[in-house]
């Protein structure tokens, strides 16, 4: 049975964002479209899709604004362990069990580490020195990661050429961003560095597709937030990273930000619309987010919207709706793998 790889793909690019939400968006998704719903009112679904919208493309001005004066490990750490804590609270509160299988909670440890210790803090890192909008821009290619690695072993997704041009499209426009640092010295280490990132995610989340398939999805996206800002704080404790922490006001309030609007309500307001609208549509905050991003950082921090980044948003963007709107075929001799801890 085919289906769009944005339904998978589109989850890992919400984590980049750090909603961590993976492939537990695809599964909540895959089990409410037999469940018959009524149509929801436009009105809300507007506000859903603005929360979304909002919430998930402001981040990376808000991680940039954190960044100036708490360190990476600090502010990752405090802001996952605060967002899974309370929602596996908020979720106990509401009747709902919170306590995977032991290795259900290892396989959720290890999709919390590459998703945001490899995911999110490489962004964080790499924050102090690339702009928010380029950072969003280089982080779009998730979805063409994820695409890319589920043609290999042992899922072997046949992509259609419709997604294989829009991932030479979408690397090309990479080229076309990171170009002139190339040839001027520019911050090539952080842009590296969201590169890094951007595969960490993608890896995290097909790895979650089989390893964490029978947890709730909400409860999956609590633990590994909380498994990840552990994480987050061990390596804080292990670097000494309170000696370089000088929180201002100003960071603070973007931490509170990226906690509640970036991680409780943008990702309560994706789960919302997957239950409630057609999962492609929902992934549509993969092609808008960077330029969200990309505006906020333009108007509020001053960054420059050079002639390259014009047209390598472009070229990426269009990569990406090609790539999360192709169909892809499994390998017709690929068994369902099982889930792995």
């Amino acid at each position: 049975m085919s289906a769009p790889v944005g339904s998978g793909s589109a989850g890992g690019a919400a984590a980049a964002s750090g909603s961590t939400v993976g492939a537990a968006g695809a599964a909540l998704a895959a089990r409410d479209a037999a469940r018959p719903r009524p149509a929801p009112a436009p009105a809300l679904v507007a506000l859903a899709f603005a929360a979304v919208y909002l919430a998930w493309g402001s981040t990376y001005l808000a991680i940039r604004v954190a960044v100036v004066s708490v360190p990476t490990p600090i502010l990752a750490g405090a802001r996952f362990t605060i967002a899974g804590a309370g929602m596996l609270l908020a979720l106990r509160l509401r009747g709902r069990a919170i306590a995977p299988s032991g290795r259900e909670l290892r396989a959720l440890a290890v999709v919390g580490a590459l998703l945001l210790v490899g995911g999110n803090g490489c962004v964080v890192w790499a924050e102090r020195t690339v702009t928010s909008g380029l950072t969003a821009l280089i982080v779009a290619t998730v979805p063409l990661w994820m695409a890319g690695l589920a043609a290999l072993p042992p899922a072997r997704e046949r992509m259609p050429a419709r997604g294989v041009i829009g991932l030479v499209l979408g690397f090309a426009g990479v080229a076309v961003l990171v170009g002139p640092d190339l040839a001027g010295g520019g911050p090539l280490a952080g842009e590296a560095a969201v590169l890094v990132a951007a595969l960490s995610w993608s890896c995290g989340s097909l790895y979650a597709r089989r390893a964490t398939a029978s947890v709730d999805p909400l409860v999956a996206t609590g633990w590994e937030m909380l498994f990840g800002g552990g994480l987050f704080v061990l390596i804080a404790l292990a670097a000494g990273s309170a000696t370089d922490l000088h929180a201002t006001p100003t960071s603070v309030v973007a931490l509170a930000y990226l906690i509640v609007f970036g991680s409780w309500i943008g990702f309560t307001a994706y789960v919302w619309l997957l239950a409630h609208v057609p999962a492609a549509k929902a992934a549509t905050y993969a092609y808008v987010n960077p330029v969200i991003a990309l505006l906020l950082g333009w108007w509020i921090l001053g960054e420059r919207v050079s002639l390259a980044v014009a047209i390598g948003s472009a070229i990426i963007v269009l990569a990406v709706v090609l790539v999360t709107t192709a169909r892809v075929r499994p390998h017709a001799a690929t068994p369902a793998c099982a889930p792995e801890a």
